[in-house]
């Protein structure tokens, strides 16, 4: 089985900087932080709104991350605009409002083709793979892999939330099967924590998983090093139970 990479986001260090518009804490240097923990990549969310991560965190963190920069973003002309000029390792489109705390859910890619495959297509002529975050439902997975997208981010909430979480594990499981089927690489994420992870982890179709909530919120009290190396401690564990 091979190794699981963990994206960490970090858009919550930049939440509460931006809750008294100071310049602490820095998103860049808590990227610095979580790689030194063992983080394999470094997430965050472009919103619209700006709300925590802002244009120079993102022209920041490409300058200075040293494992992979995954930008979330909207599928729009001005986003595109951003990713074109950063050139970031990866981009993650996916759905937002305005009013919305966190996603929602995912993109309806079915729906929303005609709408994607033009965004999709310049991201990756450009050489920025691009993956699409999706609900765990497999028409969406197929609908993913014919609009040409390079992989899936899983959405793991219903799963998060679950009061008996085996029945949306199970979905999840699938989604991932077929989308490592179709030759997608599928990542998940969304709600994750240090309690719930375990078993998505175990699932070997999955090469990357996206956390951020639950990581920032244990680094204020263990740091944001402390607090990613036992986040990657529990994916090896997991890893290496699965296999045997």
């Amino acid at each position: 089985m091979s190794a699981l990479r963990l994206g960490v986001n970090l858009d919550h260090v930049a939440t509460v900087r931006q809750a008294r518009r100071a310049t602490q804490p820095d998103p860049v240097q808590a990227a610095v932080l979580a790689e030194l923990g063992g983080a394999d990549g470094i997430t965050v969310h472009l919103r619209e709104d700006r709300r925590h991560i802002q244009d120079r965190d993102v022209e920041l963190l490409q300058k200075t991350v040293k494992t992979r920069l995954n930008v979330e973003m909207a599928a729009t002309q001005e986003m595109v605009r951003v990713a074109l000029t950063v050139k970031p390792s990866q981009v993650t489109l996916v759905p937002e409002r305005r009013d919305e705390i966190t996603t929602e859910g995912g993109l309806d890619v079915a729906l929303s083709g005609v709408t994607l495959k033009p965004v999709i297509r310049t991201l990756e002529d450009a050489g920025i793979p691009v993956s699409l975050f999706v609900d765990p439902q497999l028409d969406q997975v197929k609908a993913a892999h014919k609009l040409g997208a390079e992989a899936i981010e899983i959405n793991t909430a219903a799963y998060t939330e679950a009061a008996v979480p085996e029945s949306e594990l199970r979905r999840v499981a699938d989604a991932a099967r077929l989308g490592r089927k179709l030759g997608l690489e599928v990542h998940a994420g969304h709600g994750l924590d240090y309690k719930n992870v375990r078993a998505v982890a175990a699932l070997p179709e999955i090469a990357e998983l996206n956390i951020g909530h639950s990581i920032v919120a244990r680094s204020v009290l263990v740091g944001i090093e402390g607090a990613v190396r036992e986040m990657a401690s529990l994916l090896v564990l997991a890893r290496r139970t699965a296999s045997d």
